[in-house]
């Protein structure tokens, strides 16, 4: 099982990036796939998740501004975050629903 995060970076306050999880190995046709994120010195955060139905749930935390969507030709989850806040600097990862992540993930940093 391989999932691997990239994308991240630096964005300003009220800025967007995208985050990519491409899977392979038996990942590869995961049903559900995740986002977490962790920020030092605090609990990892569940975001949310994606099937391949196409139904995507989300915490409140990120409701209305984070986007997730699955690429199914590219083996491929996304994390759009729009309206970035300061409070979504963190380590992002991607994982299969009920697994820990892989990777350590990309970096986010939001800051003006």
């Amino acid at each position: 099982v391989q999932l691997v995060e990239s994308g991240g970076g630096l964005a300003q306050p009220g800025g967007s990036l995208r985050l990519s999880c491409a899977a392979s190995g038996s990942a590869v046709g995961a049903n559900v796939l995740v986002w977490y994120r962790q920020a030092p010195g605090k609990e990892r955060e569940w975001l949310g998740s994606s099937s391949l139905d196409g139904e995507s749930t989300y915490a409140d935390s990120v409701k209305d501004r984070f986007t997730i969507s699955r690429d199914a030709a590219k083996n491929t989850m996304y994390l759009q975050m729009n309206r970035l806040k300061p409070g979504d600097a963190a380590v992002y990862c991607c994982a299969i629903a009920g697994a820990s992540c892989w990777g350590r993930g990309p970096q986010v940093a939001v800051s003006s």
